[in-house]
């Protein structure tokens, strides 16, 4: 499967995702527009030890499409939607020593969705997917450790 397929698969994925608030995905809205607080995420992210390892821009590649899907394109009038797929290579060793089922979070990503000059940040809880694992109370940390990061990086 080329990359655009991949991308067209995920974004699909995470634009549904992102649509329905559940208690399963941690969620905070900015007044600004993503070009104001991506650098600031991203450089957070990292100096919290977690990587970015690739920058997909979802909303470029599916306005590839509007055309071809017309009434059915971006009908929530999104005007960004990237994601930042990161990660910290100590936790994932630690993570495959508890329960290496667990590695299908590795690596992890967020979503950020820009609309009416507002951007929101979307990160799955992975201590809400990791229920019943051994991994379960490291992912608790994990999550917590993304969530300081994404807040620091949005002051």
């Amino acid at each position: 499967m080329n990359l655009l397929k991949r991308l067209v698969l995920v974004s699909a994925f995470l634009f549904s995702a992102s649509a329905m608030a559940q208690p399963g995905v941690f969620s905070i809205t900015v007044n600004k527009p993503m070009t104001a607080i991506y650098n600031d995420v991203y450089t957070s992210l990292e100096d919290a030890g977690f990587y970015v390892v690739f920058e997909p821009n979802i909303g470029k590649n599916l306005a590839q499409f509007a055309k071809k899907w017309g009434a059915d394109y971006n009908k929530n009038k999104l005007t960004g939607l990237r994601s930042m797929v990161f990660c910290n290579a100590w936790y994932a060793n630690q993570v495959s020593n508890l329960d290496p089922m667990m590695l299908g979070f590795c690596p992890l990503h967020l979503s950020l969705i820009e609309r009416k000059g507002k951007t929101t940040i979307l990160f799955n809880r992975l201590s809400v997917f990791a229920r019943g694992s051994k991994a379960q109370p490291l992912f608790k940390k994990i999550e917590s450790e993304v969530i300081t990061a994404i807040k620091a990086g949005l002051k």
